[in-house]
């Protein structure tokens, strides 16, 4: 197929374009970008590659030209964002040339509107496959492989780490701010999905609800701690496809105090206080009123305690029994270093995800037209197999580990 990358020329684009390099299927990469010399600076390093490839001028608000560059290409990978102001526009155009679609879409808001193209990509033939990134993604499809434990079920929670690990890396902290210290895309992202309301799901439908609440969790091997929900599409998509009776929740690994000045942001900006650009650049360079205002909440709330970092917990039935199923990327012992460092590095863990759900699309694997989660379409053994052949870790050591137990 012919790949067009939109967005291709940022950290994450440029990821997944390497990536697809070596992607069998691919016969062409056009890596596509507002801004033409960067696209060019891509194009020019991954130039000996066996793949052709070169860069487009595409502005993706001039949607004349964004169809001119939809419509020679076979595959779009949309890497451009926010999403609630693109996502749905070059999904639709993307269907209408005929072009099969993947993003990494991290916004619900969208997420529901691109779920509903579905029966226009169907008509057109089109498989699109949205939030095929790191969460969503990743998440997704441990999700599914918890579910795929039980005969029923209930309870169905993904998380991502903030500031904990093994190592004591901050993944998201230390992306906040781009060049001239302004925030980043992904740190505004942040400061949405943390004010206002959310939706989840509750007692198996969708709810509106507010973010940053508290969720204690018990998980086989004796695990327990305390993560905190924050707005995200794998709700709105495991809801549809795991079919949970009960709650449904993303939520965050992220140590007392950080959450606590989070909650004092998210005060301030719901009483109009901030704006989320100012409520970024506040959490990237905390300040003393609001971190002395943040205390209080830091000391009454709970931390994390022995939760692994990256995981999906489902909660349900197996043969008239109840358990509880966790799927967790393993992070144990020096076999591992090149799963956590992916982990550091927020280009890598979303931009590699993107380029192996493609690869499941040009072979058929993930074919089927509509518009899709991952769980949907994405087989998660082949998925695992492929990242960890990308990561360097297919030594023979899992890349995730599944326990579970009857609850107490």
């Amino acid at each position: 197929m012919k790949v067009l990358a939109l967005g291709g020329a940022g950290a994450m684009g440029a990821v997944a374009v390497r990536t697809a390099l070596d992607v069998s299927g691919v016969e062409e990469i056009v890596v596509a970008d507002r801004d033409l010399g960067a696209a060019d600076a891509v194009a020019r390093r991954f130039a000996a590659a066996r793949v052709p490839i070169r860069a487009l001028e595409v502005d993706i608000t001039d949607k004349a030209r964004l169809r001119a560059a939809l419509e020679p290409a076979d595959l779009v990978l949309n890497i451009v964002g926010p999403y609630y102001r693109f996502g749905v526009a070059v999904l639709r155009t993307a269907i209408e040339t005929q072009t099969h679609y993947l993003d990494i879409c991290d916004d619900w808001e969208p997420t529901l509107r691109m779920l509903d193209l579905d029966e226009m990509a169907r008509a057109h033939g089109v498989c699109a496959v949205i939030g095929m990134g790191a969460s969503p993604g990743i998440s997704n499809l441990l999700a599914a492989v918890a579910a795929a434990e039980l005969d029923s079920i209930r309870d169905v929670y993904t998380a991502w780490p903030v500031d904990v690990g093994d190592d004591g890396d901050t993944k998201e902290q230390a992306q906040l701010l781009g060049p001239g210290d302004r925030p980043t895309a992904a740190a505004i992202h942040w400061m949405q999905q943390a004010s206002g309301t959310i939706t989840a799901v509750r007692a198996g439908r969708l709810a509106e609800q507010r973010p940053l609440s508290p969720i204690a969790l018990s998980l086989p091997g004796g695990r327990r701690g305390t993560a905190y929900s924050i707005g995200h599409p794998e709700p709105i998509t495991l809801q549809r496809t795991l079919k949970p009776s009960g709650d449904a929740l993303n939520l965050m690994v992220v140590k007392p105090g950080t959450v606590a000045y989070l909650d004092t942001l998210r005060r301030d900006l719901d009483a109009d206080k901030l704006t989320e650009q100012q409520a970024a650049t506040a959490f990237a360079r905390p300040g003393l009123r609001r971190i002395l205002r943040s205390i209080p909440s830091a000391l009454r709330s709970r931390g994390p305690g022995t939760l692994p970092p990256f995981f999906a917990v489902a909660t349900g039935d197996k043969q008239g029994d109840p358990r509880v199923v966790l799927a967790h990327l393993n992070l144990a012992g020096p076999k591992s270093e090149p799963v956590r460092s992916a982990l550091r590095d927020m280009a890598r863990i979303t931009g590699i995800p993107l380029a192996l759900g493609m690869a499941q699309v040009i072979d058929g694997t993930a074919s089927r037209p509509g518009v899709h989660p991952p769980e949907a379409v994405i087989e998660p053994g082949r998925f695992f197999a492929d990242l960890g052949a990308v990561l360097g870790s297919d030594d023979g050591t899992p890349l995730y580990l599944v326990e579970q137990e009857s609850p107490a």
